[in-house]
């Protein structure tokens, strides 16, 4: 399974990734703060948006690439490795 993660905080990037790699997912990280973030998912079986630290700009994309594509999509306010575990057991 492959899961994208939109937002959160820079700092925990490299936990979201061990915490998706236990659980046998891989796992891409995005800040939200790029240019463009569409283009660079490519087929994900997940989305994962951090509400809370992403642009509206970014948010929309996602949204739209997500409903597009026909990708499940989890998002949350919240950015903890807590709620990434939570999102990514449960899909």
């Amino acid at each position: 399974m492959c899961a994208v993660v939109v937002g959160g905080m820079d700092r925990l990037k490299r936990d979201y990734i061990d915490t998706a790699k236990r659980l046998g997912i891989r796992l891409k990280v995005f800040t939200g703060k790029e240019n463009v973030i569409a283009p660079k998912m490519g087929q994900a079986d997940l989305i994962v948006l951090f509400t809370n630290q992403v642009s509206h700009k970014a948010k929309k994309e996602v949204v739209s690439y997500a409903k597009a594509n026909d990708i499940q999509l989890h998002m949350s306010h919240s950015c903890g490795i807590s709620t990434l575990r939570s999102c990514l057991s449960n899909a």
